[in-house]
């Protein structure tokens, strides 16, 4: 959520940031934050003024009731009396004016960094670096990883649909053992870099999806268990950027680095007409998510390093990639600088996103109260939160199996070899 001393100090420069991010009616909602804000406060130095008021009245009243002055006390009492009567609509009005401000403020998305580029969609992000040493030659016999799922009996959709339904596909044999391997492989490559493994609860209750800004800006894309009021989570990022909601931290304590392996679940409202075929895009999935809470000095040294982290794990992965920066029509409703890893598939020859890593500056923190207190002044500060996906495994397995194909099977990249005990993905048993 953006703070009212953002808003209040850089009006102008708020309104254009949201305007470049293609935020609809962006200076009618920071105009009515102000006029919110504006009855709050005066509503709040009218209340003041009573309380001043009545503090001084009550003091009077002791002294003439001692001197015999009982109707002068009574009536001093009929002023103090109406003065309350005062209060109550005041801090009526009061609190509809910060309710109001608050509901209009959570529809409000965060502002770009200077670095974003403009655009109004996908076509004007702006590819920052490229590694194509693992593309992949294949034949013009090469077949998308749906077909070879099939050929070998790897993943099952139709068990899903039956199970489920479309978006959950049933992973069998040692393609079940592939994505534990892939789990821990992620897992140990965070553990190695200083992040602390976090297990987190899959179902949030409100407060934790208004926190990360998950509500009310993708509520029709997460599932909700209605009967206890809680949600699937779409990402570790919200469970584990939550430990530290309502938290006040010790700046030598940052950056905290958390990391989180969880099943991810998406209603994906929306995307209908979209390439969804194969595990293009899922309903349930699996993720390594890493999260970083930092002072603002510091972020973007962290968002440079969880870069870095991710290229890594694309390099041993032995996958060609792209890093896109997010130009503001393409952002996340909460990111204020966001890069999407795209890996190369080269049967579909496309595109495939693998993470997106995103700076939310002092936005998420201003929802979820999660502060740093300085070590020398004491000052309380809002912090800076950050994440990432290291890495999402749908899209990930599409472009390994791929780009790796050969007559027998999939070729298993020589990093994952320890972690899943064989080298070819096939339909044989060990």
């Amino acid at each position: 959520m953006l703070t009212l001393k953002q808003i209040s100090e850089d009006t102008e420069k708020v309104i254009k940031g949201l305007e470049k991010k293609h935020f609809e009616g962006a200076r009618e909602a920071i105009e009515k934050v102000l006029e919110f804000d504006k009855i709050r406060r005066e509503a709040q130095q009218k209340l003041d003024s009573n309380k001043a008021e009545q503090n001084k009245l009550s003091k009077q009243i002791g002294g003439l009731m001692k001197d015999g002055k009982r109707d002068e006390a009574e009536k001093i009492k009929e002023q103090v009396a109406e003065l309350k009567a005062a209060d109550k609509a005041l801090t009526e009005v009061m609190d509809k004016a910060q309710s109001d401000m608050t509901h209009e403020l959570l529809d409000i998305p965060n502002i770009p960094n200077d670095k974003v580029p403009e655009g109004k969609d996908a076509s004007s992000n702006v590819v920052i670096k490229e590694d194509l040493t693992n593309m992949p030659k294949l034949g013009d016999d090469a077949l998308c990883h749906w077909d070879l799922l099939k050929k070998f009996n790897l993943v099952d959709f139709d068990l899903g649909v039956k199970i489920t339904g479309a978006g959950f596909p049933v992973y069998i044999g040692k393609m079940a053992r592939f994505q534990r391997a892939l789990e821990a492989f992620f897992l140990d490559e965070a553990r190695k870099a200083g992040y602390t493994e976090i297990q987190p609860p899959y179902v949030v209750n409100q407060a934790s999806g208004y926190g990360t800004g998950q509500l009310p800006d993708k509520e029709g894309q997460m599932y909700h268990a209605n009967l206890d009021d809680l949600y699937l989570i779409p990402t570790a990022e919200v469970p584990v950027t939550n430990l530290f909601r309502d938290e006040i931290l010790d700046e030598k304590d940052l950056p905290i680095k958390c990391c989180a392996y969880s099943a991810c679940f998406r209603r994906e409202a929306g995307s209908y007409g979209k390439d969804v075929r194969g595990l293009n895009r899922l309903h349930q999935f699996d993720k390594v998510e890493i999260v970083r809470i930092d002072k603002p000095e510091h972020s973007y040294d962290s968002w440079h390093e969880m870069l870095d982290h991710v290229e890594g794990l694309l390099k041993k992965l032995e996958l060609p990639y792209h890093l896109l920066l997010l130009c503001g029509g393409d952002m996340s409703f909460t990111s204020s600088i966001c890069v999407d890893f795209e890996t190369y598939s080269a049967a579909q020859k496309r595109w495939l996103e693998v993470s997106s890593v995103s700076n939310f500056e002092s936005y998420q923190a201003n929802r979820l109260h999660c502060r740093f207190r300085r070590a020398d002044s004491k000052k309380i500060e809002l912090c800076h939160t950050l994440n990432g996906s290291a890495l999402a495994l749908p899209r990930i397995v599409a472009t390994i199996i791929e780009n790796n194909q050969t007559p027998d099977g999939i070729r298993v990249p020589k990093a994952l070899v320890p972690y899943c005990g064989f080298e070819m993905l096939d339909d044989k048993m060990d």
